[in-house]
């Protein structure tokens, strides 16, 4: 875990130089801003250039602690989780449960094959209504060692959340995060379009699925072929999973499990009733740690060294993300990321339609290198990217569309993405060894990325 982390951290402050660096070579600018129904967006023709400001050594050093306070409400949130999770697990609950499920499985292996196919498409479908993502971070604890439970390894375990929801989020139907903000500034009719997103929502679903199944079945066949196989191996002992004797089901344990459940459906109806972030999740998850030790008997003590253990454990994923945020801090300060935008878009405008489309969809991916929020991303190109549409002859649904892609599938692969290397640092998996086993997928969607963008451009999709 250490050598992961500094690994890690040096690769992301490398980037942070090389940010700083170009803020010395391109010339600073920036668009003016207006707040709009208490948004701030871009004022598309107000971008002017403006007196270099280059970021230097003091800048680079100051940016991770900045970083640190911007990122603050997620990295807080983190240390609720993984305090909380500590706790449940102490209670031997989810490792009773996930040994009884695997047993299940062994039993009735006809069943394992729908195993896969069946979560992925929910959480796709989460990720596509409610835009989950950061939400997702609550299951990758629950997954590996189901994962590994079943034969499989930790890229599976982490898949199964993080990319099917990426799947429904980069192919969004109803997500307001997404398409409801990027619709709304591009003033076109909420949610309009629908058929078309559903049809990229099944392709992008079965795709994701046909490539998490297909390896899954070849490590389940030979362990070895997984590039986390030394890692797993120690992690199964580390979990127990490799006792052939299965724990006890208590009733404890069951009230446990059964509280989870309930408190993830709790989740789901905050988030889509009364728009729950961060905090009101945090507090769910806290109450439900400190229900699930007292049903488990455990002592104040014991409460207590787990909730901090497990916080403790977060320590380094949340300087990974505070590091990862750090970029758009020295990007944002040294005024690069207008300038980067407005260059694009020049070159955007003197293509041909199905190849300007093509290229929003591009840009949209190298300003997600530094911008990862969805609703931020979209406040920051929208503006742009609307009227651009107009001008070269493309719908701005069409537009929407390449926000959408450029937003959702490039961003599980991204160093710079706190919320992917905080997936990764939670999962103890190196983020080199995800981007090798990550390429052939992520070639493939960028691919298809650019041919769902040809129908819309022929027949003029509004």
């Amino acid at each position: 875990m250490k050598k992961f982390n500094f690994n890690t951290l040096v690769m992301i402050f490398a980037v942070i130089v090389l940010v700083a660096m170009s803020t010395w070579l391109v010339p600073s600018g920036e668009y003016k801003r207006d707040i709009v129904n208490g948004r701030t967006l871009v004022i598309p023709n107000s971008f002017e250039f403006s007196q270099s400001k280059p970021q230097g050594i003091f800048d680079v050093l100051t940016s991770p602690y900045k970083g640190f306070v911007k990122a603050a409400e997620i990295i807080g949130f983190l240390f609720i989780l993984g305090g909380a999770f500590s706790i449940i697990i102490k209670t031997g609950a989810i490792t009773a449960s996930i040994q009884h499920l695997a047993k299940t499985f062994a039993e009735k292996p006809h069943l394992q094959k729908f195993f896969i196919p069946v979560t992925m498409t929910i959480f796709s479908i989460a990720g596509s209504t409610f835009g989950m993502s950061e939400e997702v971070l609550l299951f990758i604890p629950l997954f590996i060692p189901l994962a590994l439970s079943l034969g499989y390894d930790s890229f599976v375990g982490v898949s199964i959340p993080f990319l099917g929801a990426a799947a429904g989020f980069a192919a969004s139907v109803f997500n307001p995060f997404t398409v409801g903000i990027a619709q709304s500034i591009a003033q076109l009719p909420l949610y309009s379009g629908m058929e078309y997103r559903i049809v990229i929502w099944v392709i992008s679903t079965v795709s994701m699925i046909f490539f998490v199944n297909r390896y899954a079945k070849k490590v389940k066949n030979d362990p070895s072929i997984s590039l986390m196989f030394e890692e797993d191996t120690k992690r199964k002992q580390s979990l127990h999973l490799t006792k052939t004797v299965v724990e006890h089901f208590s009733f404890s344990h069951k009230i446990i499990l059964v509280s989870f459940l309930v408190g993830l459906g709790g989740l789901v109806y905050g988030i889509l009733e009364y728009q729950w972030w961060l905090s009101e999740i945090a507090a769910l998850f806290l109450g439900l740690g400190i229900f699930s030790g007292i049903i488990g008997k455990l002592s104040i003590s014991e409460l207590t060294d787990s909730f901090r253990d497990g916080a403790k454990d977060m320590v380094g994923v949340a300087l990974i993300i505070a590091s990862a945020r750090a970029i758009l801090v020295i990007a944002t300060d040294g005024k690069v990321l207008d300038v980067l935008l407005y260059g694009c878009s020049g070159i955007i405008s003197s293509v041909h339609p199905i190849v300007a489309a093509q290229m929003m969809f591009v840009v949209q991916g190298i300003i997600n290198f530094f911008v990862h929020s969805g609703s931020g991303q979209a406040a920051l190109t929208m503006p742009i990217m609307s009227p651009l549409a107009d001008v070269i002859g493309i719908s701005r649904q069409t537009a929407v569309l390449a926000f959408q892609f450029g937003e959702g599938w490039i961003n599980p692969i991204l160093p710079t993405s706190g919320f992917t290397m905080g997936v990764l640092g939670l999962a103890q998996i190196p983020w080199n060894k995800w981007f090798r086993w990550m390429l052939p997928m992520q070639i493939f969607f960028f691919i298809l990325a650019l041919l769902l963008l040809i129908p819309p451009v022929i027949f003029n999709w509004q």
